[in-house]
C-alpha cells in the first residue's frame, strides 16, 4: 500500500475526497474546509484564555494585600485554568476528528468530565439549590462510569479499526 492510499485511509470516511456526485464531493470539501477554520478559531480562543488567565492572576496579586490570593481568587484562577484545559481538548477533538479515522469516544468524555469538574469547582454552594447539586453530581457518576466501562470494553474492541476509545 503506497503511503497516498495509507494517509487518505486514515482520513475521516464520512466526508471522502472521492464520491460519484459531485454536489456531496463539493458539500464534503465544505465540511472538510469548516472544520479547519474552527480550528483555527479555537487556536485564538485558546491564546485569548491563557490572556485570561494571566490577567485574573495579575488583577489577583497586584491587589491588597498584594502578592497573595485568597480562597476565592484561587477559585476563580483555577475556573480561567479549567477554561482553557477544556478548550484545549475541544482543538483536540476537532484535529483528531478531521485528521484520523477514529471516533475518539475516552477523549470526548474526558472533556466533558472536565468541563464538569470546572463546574464543581467554581461551584458557590451558597447560591444553588441542593437538586442543582444532585443534578451535577449525577452527571458526574454517569460521566465517569461511561469512561471506565468505554476504558474497560475498549480491550476487547482493539482490533476495530473504526471506531476506537483513544
Amino acid at each position: 500500500m503506497s503511503e497516498e492510499e495509507t494517509v487518505r485511509k486514515e482520513i475521516h470516511e464520512e466526508f471522502p475526497e472521492e464520491h460519484p456526485d459531485p454536489l456531496i464531493r463539493q458539500l464534503h470539501h465544505v465540511i472538510r474546509v469548516a472544520v479547519k477554520f474552527m480550528s483555527v478559531l479555537m487556536a485564538i480562543v485558546i491564546l485569548l484564555g491563557v490572556a485570561d488567565v494571566i490577567w485574573v492572576l495579575y488583577e489577583r496579586l497586584s491587589t491588597p494585600p498584594y502578592g497573595l490570593l485568597q480562597v476565592a481568587d484561587i477559585f476563580q484562577v483555577f475556573g480561567a485554568f479549567m477554561v482553557v484545559l477544556i478548550a484545549i481538548e475541544i482543538f483536540i477533538n476537532i484535529r483528531l476528528y478531521l485528521g484520523t479515522n477514529t471516533l475518539p469516544i475516552k477523549l470526548v468524555l474526558a472533556t466533558a468530565l472536565m468541563a464538569i469538574a470546572r463546574k464543581v469547582i467554581v461551584l458557590d454552594l451558597n447560591n444553588v439549590d441542593a437538586i442543582y447539586v444532585f443534578g451535577i453530581a449525577a452527571v458526574v457518576l454517569a460521566l465517569g462510569v461511561t469512561y471506565y466501562l468505554v476504558g474497560r470494553t475498549s480491550k476487547y474492541f482493539a482490533s476495530d479499526s473504526t471506531v476506537s476509545s483513544d
